[in-house]
């Protein structure tokens, strides 16, 4: 990608009432590192989150340079153009392809005339949107206040200025003025509610390991579903159980882990669905939903669904397994599905295929190559003393 481009007003619906957000990005020059989707993939991302969340995108800028601006994420000149965009589209939101400051989602707010996000509070009203348990609602929550602490943090340097301590002969007594007094009140509700909610999610976790624990002494084995959201994850769960998750063509459809049984060569085993994951995804999030990913390290067998029909997958793989050693889970044995080759082209199933050779192809939605994967399944979970079975049948 060279140079840099503002793309105006996009064709949208006129009766469309949904809020208008505006995209901005920073983009290194020279090439991607490896591994790295570019800035054009993940901005067609990024425009999918926005429309997840109910967002209308009537326009991107990017502006090439080796790293944001501190102050302002881009430069003074392309905050300028911003501004002038924003305007000119009537974008009542500008949202930013990373994690920006406290201090430069205000000063780009302040040049640009209307709120400011970044990538990582999309994704966290995204979240907040698709919980449906108790469970998600409170991991979403615990996510939620770890972004917004900082973020008062920073507010603290403006809201102090409303007074100073008072003098007592002279001499100042270094009381906080009533901004700051306010904010740390914040603070104080945060952390305890904070600390309420982790609570709740430990006992929640307890009952967790204890249902694992069950199963174990079951000799039931379990397999965990994972991969990039949005991947085929929930249709392949309700191809391979006859359950009835949600399997909407949304990023982020499935939040909450659903655990079904299946029998394959006979074999019985547990599988359960697990929230997708994003590049960059909020370290917030990892953290809050640790307890849910943990369904992958307790796994006997991780299979990893690939949408096969995406221009980056060989990125969203590296992605998960990333993800995967974040929480400790890159020594549970794998296996990868080449998902939705209904509409995949050959050669990128091809490609894939030859980077990782025992990949399984199937379509969740047709159906094809699904009872090869039930007996690929069975194969695997008989092959070794896994973690939930005997070697025995």
């Amino acid at each position: 990608m060279a140079g840099e481009w503002l793309l105006g007003a996009e064709t949208h619906d006129s009766t469309d009432e949904r809020p208008r957000a505006m995209l901005v990005a920073v983009a290194p020059d020279g090439p991607a590192s490896e591994g790295d989707p570019g800035t054009e993939t993940s901005l067609r991302e990024l425009r999918r989150l926005a429309d997840t969340d109910r967002l209308t995108v009537v326009g991107t800028l990017v502006q090439n340079r080796d790293r944001p601006d501190p102050a302002t994420y881009v430069g003074l000149g392309k905050a300028g153009e911003l501004a002038a965009a924003v305007e000119r589209c009537a974008a009542d939101l500008v949202i930013a392809d990373g994690e920006l400051s406290p201090g430069q989602a205000r000063n780009l707010r302040d040049r640009v005339g209307v709120p400011v996000v970044d990538r990582t509070a999309l994704i966290l009203d995204i979240f907040a949107e698709h919980a449906r348990t108790s469970e998600g609602r409170l991991q979403v929550q615990l996510a939620q206040i770890a972004y917004e602490l900082p973020r008062l943090r920073g507010a603290g340097r403006s809201m102090s200025r409303v007074g100073g301590g008072r003098m007592v002969g002279g001499v100042g007594m270094g009381v906080r003025g009533p901004g700051e007094m306010r904010l740390e009140i914040q603070r104080r509700r945060l952390r305890r509610r904070a600390a309420g909610l982790r609570e709740r999610a430990a006992e929640i976790g307890v009952r967790r390991a204890r249902t694992q624990r069950r199963r174990t002494r079951n000799q039931v084995p379990s397999v965990a579903v994972t991969g990039y959201t949005n991947a085929g994850k929930s249709t392949l769960l309700n191809r391979l159980t006859g359950a009835d998750a949600p399997s909407e063509d949304v990023l982020f459809a499935t939040l909450d882990p659903m655990v079904r049984r299946v029998t394959a060569g006979g074999v019985t085993f547990t599988v359960a669905d697990t929230v997708g994951f994003v590049r960059n995804l909020p370290h917030q999030l990892v953290d809050a939903f640790r307890s849910t990913l943990e369904e992958v390290t307790r796994a006997d067998l991780a299979l990893h669904v690939v949408d096969a029909s995406a221009p980056d997958a060989l990125s969203q793989i590296a992605t998960v397994r990333g993800v995967l050693q974040e929480i400790g889970a890159e020594d549970v044995p794998e296996l990868m599905v080449l998902n939705k080759i209904d509409v995949a082209t050959q050669e990128s199933v091809d490609t894939l295929r030859r980077t990782y050779p025992d990949a399984l192809p199937v379509s969740a939605l047709t159906g094809a190559g699904v009872t090869d994967l039930r007996e690929a399944l069975a194969r695997r979970l008989r092959a070794a003393p896994l973690k939930g079975m005997s070697t025995h049948d």
